[in-house]
């Protein structure tokens, strides 16, 4: 008879967990003077001032009388995001897992509210009134069309007199390393733009769209995604000559080319009802152009004997904050965006539910 032996198991405590990176945006949280203005408050009241320039001194009349403009502008918070998580004290105690919650909060960090934080950073800062997006597809393009366009950039807001002391380059991995390999394969090309950022961030781009939706954590799922552009059916009886007309055949719509524009088609025709967030291929952002901090943030794990109808263990999690931009630095914010809709969920998006523990 053969033996039979039961092997002995053991737990590790190194844990398989996905790949992520830790928040990207974090070099535009605001100084303390906008944080301290920003405490007890729902809104910030932004100083703006303006004066006139100066005149001709006239010896017998003197100076000539200017004016002092001093007004404010409001800006309300717009993040408030959080999550409840439960392990019921069995499931823990069995599980042999006793210190879950320490990696659950650290997961959740670095999974989750890192990744959130960066992407609606971003969509917020692109889709500001005033901020500069253009469309730009870089799929058969080369290092030195990304070069040329960064210059262009570059040579606007030193002529609009941007600071360079502090205006970072965000950028997705896939054109920074076909930047990286161009200076490799040709040093003695130019790549000098490149030094009127004083700092090049690397965003995934999973992470670098123009808009997204916060999901609501019901039947939506949890986390954010990509917004998807939505259309439907126009009620113009005319064609417009600034609006593209789509068909529509199953889930896809076609843009309709101008050459085939029927008026007596257009009640089969569709139009942009929302539009849809863009692949950001690079954005150029002045620091100081932005207001960004958190006002508040919550964090607590509690034990069974503080819950009165579970026996489980329970964290939470809240994040309140603003992301913003001062109206008069606009010129020190510009995005480079795909012209590719295809929307693409990221892994931060739990399609069902947040896991139990």
């Amino acid at each position: 008879m053969a033996n039979s032996i039961a092997y002995t198991q053991n737990y590790t405590s190194i844990l398989d967990a996905v790949y992520q990176r830790a928040s990207v945006s974090g070099c535009l949280t605001s100084g303390r003077r906008i944080v301290r203005a920003g405490h007890n408050a729902k809104e910030i009241m932004i100083p703006k001032i303006q004066v006139t320039g100066l005149g001709d001194y006239t010896r017998n009349v003197g100076y000539k009388t200017g004016s002092i403009t001093y007004e404010f502008e409001t800006k309300t918070f717009n993040y408030d995001r959080g999550i409840r998580l439960m392990a019921d004290v069995m499931d823990v105690e069995e599980a042999g897992v006793l210190d879950c919650f320490v990696e659950a909060g650290a997961e959740l960090q670095r999974t989750q509210v890192a990744p959130e934080a960066d992407a609606f950073t971003f969509a917020e800062i692109a889709g500001h009134t005033g901020v500069t997006v253009e469309s730009a597809s870089y799929a058969s393009a080369d290092a030195e069309d990304v070069l040329e366009d960064l210059r262009t950039v570059t040579s606007a807001m030193d002529e609009d007199q941007v600071s360079t002391g502090s205006r970072i380059l965000f950028i997705t991995p896939t054109l920074k390393g076909m930047l990286d390999d161009f200076s490799y394969a040709n040093p003695n090309r130019s790549n000098r733009v490149m030094e009127r950022f004083s700092r090049v961030v690397e965003v995934p781009q999973v992470r670098f769209y123009t808009a997204i939706d916060l999901l609501s954590g019901g039947d939506d799922g949890f986390g954010y995604q990509k917004r998807a552009q939505t259309y439907k059916k126009t009620t113009d009886v005319a064609l417009a000559d600034d609006k593209t007309y789509y068909t529509k055949s199953g889930d896809v719509y076609t843009p309709v080319a101008a050459a085939d524009l029927d008026v007596d088609d257009i009640g089969t025709y569709y139009e942009v009802d929302v539009a849809g967030g863009l692949d950001i291929n690079f954005m150029v952002v002045e620091r100081s152009a932005v207001i960004k901090f958190d006002k508040h943030v919550a964090s607590r794990v509690f034990s069974p004997d503080e819950l009165e109808s579970l026996d489980s263990y329970m964290m939470k999690y809240r994040k309140y904050g603003i992301v913003e931009l001062f109206d008069n630095k606009l010129d020190g914010v510009y995005a480079s965006a795909s012209t590719s809709r295809a929307c693409y969920r990221g892994v931060f998006r739990l399609r069902d539910k947040v896991p139990q523990l």
